[in-house]
Order: C-alpha cells, then structure tokens, then sequence
C-alpha cells in the first residue's frame, strides 16, 4: 500500500558549529521554542551559536520539546545536564519540563532578529504557525511595540499547509509556483482559511491552474500582514521570522505592497524564537553567577 504524500511537511533539520568545542565553554544555554506547527531547540556556548534543531511539534508539546533537544544534542556528547539555564518561548512556552523559566516568543523573536540580521533592524514580521506579529525594536532587540493577529489561521503556517495539502503541492515549491503566473490574479476575498480553501476549491473546478490558485491566496496573505505592519508602522530595516519567512510568494508581495525589501537572513530566520530564548538564558545566567 502506498504511503500518502504529506505535501504540508516542511523538511526537518539540525546543525552543530564544527568548529566549537562545547566543553571549552564557560557557558551553556538554551532556547526551546514550542509552536503551534513546529519546535525549536537552539543552544549556545558562551554567547554564540553552537547547535539547533527543528522539527515538527507533536500533539504532546513537553514531549517535543524533549525531543528537539535531544536531536539539537545528538551525537555532540552533550546532555542537558551540561546546560547551565534554559529559557522556553513560544505557543507551548509553559510545557518545556526542563525550563528555568518562559519568555514570550514577542520579545524572543526580536532578540533573535538582532542576532541573525545585526541591531540595524528595527521592524520584525513573525509569521509564526497560528498567528502573526508585528514588532517594532531598538538596537538591542528590546521591543518597544508590538501588534498582534491570532483570530483565524489565514496568513499563517497552518493555512498555507492546509493550502499544499488541498493543491496537492510540496509546502516548500508552493512560495516559488506562486511566482510562476504571467499576471497577477485577484486574491481570495475570504479571511477565514475555511471559506478560502472552498473558494480556491471553486476556482480550481472553473479551470484555474494551481499557479494561478496559489498566487490568490499568497496575495491575500500578504495583504492581510502588511495591513497589520501597516498599523505599527514600518521602520528600517525590515526582517522576517517564522516558518513562513521560507515562502518566497508571500515574502516578495509583502516587499512590493510595502515598498520595502526584506533583510536577508544569514542563517534560518525559523530559528528566531529559540535563539532569542537561548541568548535571554545566557544573559540570565550571566546575572546568576555575578
């Protein structure tokens, strides 16, 4: 029997810096960011990125959290024995077991935009798996203000993986096929993930190819986010975190509605949340010891 294609699963991954030695560090901390589509476990060592994972978040969040962790770790010798303060951030924030304490995914994702895009940023775009936000910053990744949108799922991870499921399209070519229509066409009018997939369902039996179908509803998730960065107002530079900074549909109609580029990310700006998370327990753990 044939297996079914899971066309909403974004690759899993990990990473370990090959040239750092854990156990010459003075300083071990971590982040684990528990969201509503996946989680993150990001450790650093004495202040800088040693390793992280990222994976999808099961229906036991202590249990991924766990489990992102002990991939993060894998194979390096380290065990959470050696890590010295741990923050949990995120959608399931309360559920890291092994948690000195929770910080909202807020004030994690702006940390984390300042360490991956530098302390020029000033505008964050978390477009995270159930909602977005829009955070204004200073240089040090500290939030001044803060907008937020979580009625419905629509312009969010899960409406977009409920989209590659319904186009039958793999969750990370589904950016890039939206970019393929020769015109722009009208986006989908409704808001509600709901009401979108039976309209893009419409347009698929009235002939519309999926190019033509995704770009619709890429348009409409872009309009609906740069409405709410549009009521914070945007400041440069300009990042984007979450998974759905991945979806290069969505991310060039936000730049062209903005009149703004997008900073590029010199690592994946999924890992935000966490090493935002990460870098507070360091911080923190700083404190403890002086």
């Amino acid at each position: 029997m044939a297996t079914a294609v899971e066309y909403w699963r974004w690759t899993e991954s990990r990473w370990t810096a090959p040239d750092v030695d854990w156990r010459a560090g003075k300083v071990i901390t971590a982040g684990v960011d528990v969201g509503s589509v996946s989680t993150q476990a990001v450790i650093v060592v004495d202040g800088k990125l040693y390793a992280y994972s990222s994976m999808r978040t099961g229906s036991d969040s202590p249990q991924s959290a766990q489990k992102a962790m002990d991939w993060a770790t894998e194979g390096t010798g380290m065990t959470i024995d050696n890590v010295r303060y741990v923050v949990g951030t995120g959608y399931g924030r309360v559920n890291v077991p092994f948690a000195n304490r929770t910080i909202t995914e807020i004030a994690c994702h702006a940390r984390g935009a300042n360490f991956i895009y530098g302390p020029s940023v000033r505008t964050v775009l978390d477009m995270g798996g159930q909602d977005c936000k829009a955070i204004r910053c200073d240089e040090k990744g500290k939030v001044s203000s803060f907008l937020m949108n979580d009625k419905c799922a629509a312009g969010t991870g899960r409406g977009m993986e409920v989209f590659a499921d319904l186009l039958a399209v793999p969750i990370e070519d589904v950016g890039s096929l939206s970019l393929s229509v020769a015109e722009e066409p009208p986006p989908v009018s409704s808001t509600c993930v709901v009401f979108a997939k039976t309209e893009a369902t419409g347009l698929l039996r009235a002939g519309w190819p999926k190019n033509r179908v995704v770009a619709a509803y890429c348009s409409a998730m872009a309009h609906r986010v740069v409405t709410l960065l549009e009521r914070i107002g945007v400041e440069a530079e300009f990042a984007i975190t979450g998974g759905i900074s991945k979806n290069v549909g969505i991310v060039r109609r936000i730049e062209k509605e903005l009149g703004v580029k997008a900073l590029e990310p010199g690592l994946d700006a999924q890992l935000a949340g966490g090493l935002g998370a990460a870098l507070f327990a360091y911080a923190l753990a700083a404190r403890a010891a002086s």
